[in-house]
């Protein structure tokens, strides 16, 4: 069970996708809209320093649970975690709020499906921001990780069921991205399974030629000394998108929990994004 404290400062509501039920928070208001991500297991609690930081600056933050995360509905077919389902979530999201275009943006996971949006429905993005994607560079560390992963699932479901029983257990603290760390270890075994299934099965990334067809603008975030999220594929990326920039990260952390610097960078990033739309449409 999710027992993580809800603060009242913010919207949260859900909606129906093709009989499951999504969840999301508001942050903010306007028409600048701004949809960022979680990383994979985790939930829209990593994300809310960040999203009520840029919704004082003038935007409307939305944070999506994705389906098998957070407060969202986490069915046991794996075929409903695929990077590409992801995408046509948030998609379907932007539909719900009758939001035509907005800045799409998350974290490694959630950087994968913000690349996957923009190449499924790139009317739909305004800019991108992609915080430590998972590209080709990172394929060994991957399958290190997540392959023993699933395994471990699949093989010691039961005392692993035991353990993530005892963790729902802890209680919850006023650090909202602590918290959906101590939700995704109370995490089922099952659902991790079928996440971990689908995403393995699936296409992570988009392709090479996919990639390189984004024209609209792109703030790649990303830090050195991380396997999983390396450097190499940041710069890769920034290379190949004709729109992009490269912002260094001091860590993988930086975001959660020294987050000014960076969040300045992304606000007038966004920013500059909007402005540059609207003096284009303009007659």
């Amino acid at each position: 069970m999710n027992t993580t404290p809800v603060p009242s400062e913010f919207e949260q509501d859900s909606f129906d996708y093709h009989g499951s039920r999504l969840a999301y928070e508001v942050h903010g208001d306007g028409d600048r809209v701004f949809v960022y991500l979680h990383g994979l297991l985790m939930d829209s609690g990593m994300n809310r320093a960040l999203a009520q930081a840029l919704a004082a600056r003038g935007h409307r933050v939305v944070l999506l649970d994705l389906l098998g995360h957070g407060r969202s509905d986490k069915p046991l077919r794996a075929s409903s975690y695929r990077m590409d389902a992801y995408a046509r979530e948030v998609v379907a999201l932007l539909d719900h709020l009758g939001v035509q275009r907005a800045v799409i943006g998350g974290v490694s996971l959630g950087a994968d499906v913000s690349l996957h949006v923009a190449v499924a429905a790139p009317e739909r993005v305004e800019a991108l921001v992609i915080e430590m994607p998972v590209l080709e560079w990172a394929v060994p560390a991957a399958a290190l990780l997540f392959t023993p992963l699933l395994l471990l699932m699949h093989y010691a479901s039961g005392p692993v069921g035991f353990l993530t029983r005892q963790a729902a257990r802890l209680p919850r603290t006023s650090n909202a991205t602590v918290n959906s760390l101590l939700d995704t270890i109370s995490s089922s075994p099952d659902v991790i399974k079928a996440i971990l299934h689908g995403i393995l099965t699936g296409p992570v990334a988009p392709t090479v030629e996919e990639r390189a067809a984004i024209t609209v603008p792109t703030l790649v975030i990303a830090h050195t000394r991380d396997l999983l999220h390396p450097f190499s594929d940041a710069e890769a990326l920034v290379e190949l998108l004709p729109a992009a920039r490269l912002e260094s990260a001091r860590s993988m952390l930086e975001l959660r929990i020294g987050p000014d610097r960076l969040t300045e960078q992304i606000a007038q990033f966004a920013d500059d994004a909007w402005s540059a739309s609207e003096a284009s449409s303009r007659p």
